[in-house]
């Protein structure tokens, strides 16, 4: 792909794309599984979103989101090349996945594809063997799965459909055959090929040249706009699909071929709307977040940002938020920008064109996309108080506004975005979300405020993090105050405070009155952090349970005993504890720990996965060893002989600066090493790593070198 052929509004079209994604999925959720007949018995036509009638939240961990979101960083993780190969995908998965816990339907053996998949590559089964009908049988292999994840594919091969359809294809089969990769396929190239034209005749033309021209995903697709032209409304068209190819036809959970035909259904009777593509395809039921993601994107790439925002709000109760349920728990509360900039990165990487600059000097929140808001939202101290928070431009420079009413002195009202696990995760059913906070104590946050001009006069602003307290309530704090007039632009600053274990779970700006009603508005042009942390992760004073959500476990158990905050256990092979974020650079992670039973147990540095990291391990044959885990490969960069015993406290401290690592064992350089490869990790979290037994300690410390 040359340079040239990226289209000039890419990565507004690619935001659009994962929002269209976002909506769609988010949209159909709460009523996944449903028949047609129930859906319009209970919730009439799907016109907007229905989560709160049926009390569930809106943004929540699901397979779509995940699983798209995670499996396109293989080109991160593999290199940004047009042969990625199924077994490059494979790593990132096994990089990614945690066993029953994140991303899949761990739905069994034999009936969860993806799960049947996952089980042959920890076997050693080579990708595509792994998802293959020889090895799994066509029921197992033609589900849905295939089709679901692959937006991301599309997203980085803008008007290149054939490249769309090898990386989906690649993608694809990991874990499915047949039928369920053609859909993937072709469902791509559509998707690639909407970055050019609306013209639904020349998208099926594209998709039905990237698949075999008499497989059954074909016929779907050519019997669906046939109907198109004999029925004119598309609840008769639907009929006709289920007479054909309804779920009564095919084997196994949620095949493909009912859905994908739904699909078409909205792409051939939605005349170019959004709204109504979401409409018809999340009333026709099945497997509705599946369909709608799949259909929100396409629509949404097709008809950029301006045809998104055409009837209905989609985008406002979202507010560009979604969740990301991986081994890369820094990864999992992020917003549609971030992944738009991602993945129009990884596309102009294809592309051999140079990256975007990251805007506003690399802060966090930008809100530089038209619309954008990041997460966002306005909470208020007083019922009297009104705080509205919308996207807007400043001088022309994209903004945050922040638009104050009745605020009296005393009284404080802050615009806030997660940053953390929301307090509904206990209301998430199916899938579970893994994640870790992006923001930690001992990180510098900054911020930009400008006042507007015609406000009467100063309103004071101060950053504020909203901590996990007594029994799970968030607590606000607060850095200290300062003072914006009018039409000033003032930049403040504050070092996160130690807070004895509580995680972060929200950051943003406070507002508040000094001696007089405060009114007027405020733009919040960045927000952002940056160095290494200086915390102590240790069990709080204050009962609660999300202080132990801050840490992905990808080990067999992970419980708190009396005397010990962090007690690890792993049944067989190696088990991971691990909290923090990709930016996380140079830094000492150091903790007291007490091997129950193992053969190896330490500390992790720079973890970006499960299969990518460095670590300072004690292992039973007696060496203290630093070992960097790549995908399949481990290599010991150093090693020192080590007696230890069992139940004994040892206290590991494991530093990495640049690409040196030095090991310490009670205060003492024991080992040290130094990566000059050029798969180097650069950055990444920290935590507790044990094989084959446990370990505990009470206190786990990561500290600025």
């Amino acid at each position: 792909m040359r340079v040239d052929t990226l289209p000039p509004d890419y990565l507004e079209r690619v935001y659009a794309g994962v929002l269209g994604k976002l909506i769609g999925v988010y949209l159909g959720r709460p009523f996944e599984g449903w028949t047609y007949r129930r859906i319009l018995e209970e919730l009439e036509p799907i016109e907007d979103y229905v989560h709160e009638r049926l009390g569930v939240p809106l943004v929540v961990a699901d397979d779509d989101v995940s699983g798209t979101f995670t499996f396109i960083r293989a080109l991160e993780e593999h290199g940004p090349r047009a042969d990625l190969s199924p077994q490059d995908v494979a790593k990132t998965w096994l990089n990614a996945i945690i066993e029953r816990r994140t991303i899949l339907w761990w739905g069994g053996n034999g009936v969860s594809t993806e799960h049947t998949a996952w089980l042959a590559l920890k076997r050693g089964v080579k990708a595509p063997i792994s998802g293959s009908i020889g090895l799994n049988g066509a029921t197992v292999a033609e589900q849905i799965g295939a089709q679901i994840f692959i937006d991301g594919w599309a997203l980085v091969a803008p008007g290149k459909p054939q490249l769309a359809a090898r990386l989906a294809r690649a993608a694809a089969s990991v874990s499915h055959d047949g039928e369920a990769v053609h859909a993937a396929a072709l469902l791509a190239a559509m998707e690639a090929e909407a970055f050019l034209t609306r013209d639904v005749g020349r998208l099926l033309k594209t998709g039905l040249s990237v698949v075999p021209a008499d497989c059954l995903i074909a016929k779907v697709a050519n019997d669906v706009r046939a109907w198109r032209g004999e029925f004119s409304d598309w609840r008769d068209a639907r009929a006709a699909i289920e007479a054909r190819y309804g779920y009564d036809r095919f084997p196994g959970n949620c095949h493909v071929v009912p859905n994908h035909a739904l699909i078409h259904l909205a792409l051939n009777y939605a005349d170019g709307d959004f709204g109504r593509a979401l409409t018809i395809v999340n009333t026709s039921g099945w497997d509705t977040d599946c369909n709608s993601g799949n259909v929100g994107c396409l629509f949404a790439i097709m008809l950029g940002l301006d045809g998104l925002d055409a009837g209905r709000d989609w985008r406002g109760p979202l507010a560009d938020r979604a969740l990301i349920s991986s081994a890369d728990g820094g990864y999992a509360v992020n917003d549609a920008v971030r992944l738009a900039y991602e993945i129009a990165n990884s596309g102009r990487a294809l592309a051999q064109a140079a990256p975007i600059e990251p805007p506003k000097g690399g802060a966090q929140f930008h809100f530089s996309l038209p619309g954008s808001v990041q997460g966002f939202g306005a909470i208020c101290d007083s019922d009297g108080a009104e705080l509205s928070v919308a996207h807007g431009r400043i001088d022309g420079v994209p903004a945050l506004s922040l638009s104050l009413e009745g605020l009296e002195p005393g009284e404080a009202a802050a615009a806030m975005t997660p940053v953390f696990t929301p307090p509904d995760v206990v209301k998430m059913r199916t899938y579970d979300l893994q994640a870790s906070p992006r923001l930690y104590p001992g990180q510098r946050i900054a911020a930009r405020l400008i006042g507007d001009k015609p406000n009467r006069g100063a309103i004071a602003a101060r950053l504020r993090v909203n901590v996990y307290g007594r029994d799970d309530r968030l607590e606000p704090i607060d850095g200290p105050a300062v003072d914006v007039a009018p039409g000033e632009a003032r930049e403040i600053e504050w070092t996160a405070p130690d807070l004895e274990g509580r995680p972060i779970q929200a950051v943003g700006v406070a507002l508040s009155a000094r001696d007089e009603r405060a009114e007027g508005r405020l733009w919040l042009d960045r927000l952002g952090w940056g160095g290494a942390p200086d915390v102590r992760f240790r069990r709080p004073a204050a009962p609660g349970e999300f202080w132990r959500r801050a840490f992905v476990n990808a080990a067999s158990g992970f419980d708190s005993p009396p005397g010990a905050a962090f007690r690890l256990s792993q049944d067989r092979d190696l088990g991971l504890l691990i909290t923090g974020a990709r930016d996380w650079k140079d830094y000492r992670v150091s903790a007291a720990i007490v091997v129950h039973l193992g053969s190896s147990a330490g500390l992790v540095a720079r973890a970006r996965g499960l299969r990518r990291h460095y670590a300072l391990v004690l292992a039973r044959d007696g060496f203290l060893r630093l070992v960097k885990t790549r995908d399949d490969a481990k290599t010991v960069l150093a090693q020192a002989p080590m007696p230890w015993k069992l139940d004994i406290a040892y206290r590991l401290t494991f530093e990495v600066v640049g690409r040196r690592l030095v090991g310490l064992v009670d205060g003492l350089e024991r080992l040290s090493a130094t990566d000059e490869t050029p798969e180097a990790f650069e950055s990444g979290g920290a935590g507790l790593l044990i094989a084959d037994g446990a370990l505990s300690t009470e206190e786990i410390a990561v500290t600025p070198v």
